[in-house]
């Protein structure tokens, strides 16, 4: 159709006979990000499994921190963040001077794309990669690379093999998001090795926190002495401030001096600046949350597996999240909507080539048996 690309206000001009600005090409390529439901669609609120969100809620000391400021409504932020900045640098042994902080880490992968791509420019993702990067690319005019997956996972050889004299950016989730794989640290150090110099790798390191130490992929000490390293972070995920939009990155001084030159000013809210310290300094809520997911994902693969006579297959995870393949005579839009109807709502992402898979964040205990629950439901296995 030849209105595809156009938004509902788009076509409603059209049809008026409106003229106005064009939109450069490649912007009216992007396909708009969908986030998760929050409501079913018949309008009932249930269990919310479809945006990763922390199903312990938030630090009681952030939450603390975040009520302490609501006498400073008027009040701009510190454009600098040098507050948060020092916290992150004291927890991460890192120089506060290479931080850089932006509304989510998806402001940040954005900042990354419009400072080091542009027309002509190539950046490489994997499939089944994070949506944003696509968006991002289309919208410095870059041309996105998508690399063949090995089995929903991260191919260094791949990724390498399709690096030509365009590239710009490689963008890599480690875990990755919609899938949930994980790349480990001697194939995350054969990647960069193998990039030119001029190549910026970029690891998304959303879920990071949901590692356990020995799980480290080693990005940030890439990061520390590497001239073409970036890792990007966010509070929206363990730390459950997804509300406040607070991410951060850290690379090189000259990557971080070219970033800056095209953030926005300020980025989130002189509360959600204290929530985010008093956040990071709750290690305890960070472990327990950690601790919690890594019990119920295992529970949950577990549970999957003993579905797998009705074709359901969990992709191995480290993320707070388990990607469910169907394989069987049950698709997953069917699973989809019974779910719904049930009172779970998971991701669905065809858009993503994803039609035969459910995206299930690890919720409550109650949520999580209750989500296996209605699964044997829908596939008629026994219990």
């Amino acid at each position: 159709m030849a209105d595809a690309g156009l938004t509902d206000i788009g076509r409603a001009s059209k049809a008026q006979g409106m003229t106005g600005p064009t939109p450069k090409p490649w912007i009216m390529d992007i396909a708009p990000y969908i986030p998760g439901k929050s409501k079913t669609d018949d309008g009932r609120v249930v269990a919310k499994l479809s945006s990763n969100e922390n199903p312990l809620g938030t630090s009681d000391q952030a939450r603390a921190a975040f009520l302490s400021h609501a006498g400073d409504l008027e009040r701009y932020p510190d454009a600098g963040a040098t507050a948060l900045r020092e916290a992150l640098a004291a927890a991460h042994g890192l120089d506060p001077a290479r931080i850089i902080y932006g509304t989510g880490s998806d402001e940040v992968l954005h900042l990354a794309a419009g400072a080091f791509a542009g027309s002509g420019d190539e950046i490489i993702f994997m499939n089944y990669g994070f949506a944003v990067y696509e968006i991002a690319a289309r919208r410095v005019g870059a041309t996105p690379v998508i690399v063949p997956d090995a089995d929903y996972a991260t191919d260094v050889d791949a990724v390498l093999a399709h690096v030509t004299d365009k590239t710009r950016v490689v963008f890599i989730a480690n875990p990755n998001n919609p899938t949930g794989t994980y790349c480990a640290r001697a194939e995350i150090a054969r990647l960069h090795a193998g990039l030119p110099s001029h190549v910026l790798l970029v690891l998304d390191h959303a879920y990071a926190e949901y590692l356990t130490p020995e799980e480290d992929d080693g990005g940030l000490e890439l990061a520390k002495t590497a001239s073409n390293v970036l890792v990007t972070r966010t509070f929206s995920k363990i730390y459950g401030l997804a509300s406040e939009r607070v991410g951060w990155g850290y690379a090189s001084a000259a990557i971080i001096d070219a970033m800056h030159r095209i953030r926005a000013p300020f980025s989130f809210s002189i509360a959600a600046h204290a929530a985010a310290i008093a956040a990071v300094a709750d290690t305890q809520f960070v472990a327990q949350s950690r601790d919690h997911n890594i019990h119920w994902r295992a529970w949950f693969a577990a549970e999957i597996a003993k579905l797998g006579n009705a074709g359901l297959r969990a992709i191995p995870s480290k993320a707070n999240f388990q990607l469910v393949i169907f394989e069987g005579a049950i698709s997953a839009e069917t699973a989809y909507h019974g779910l719904m109807d049930r009172g779970y709502i998971v991701r669905w992402l065809p858009g993503q080539g994803l039609g035969h898979g459910l995206r299930i964040t690890i919720g409550t205990e109650a949520e999580t048996r209750g989500v296996i629950a209605a699964l044997r439901d829908i596939t008629g296995a026994d219990a």
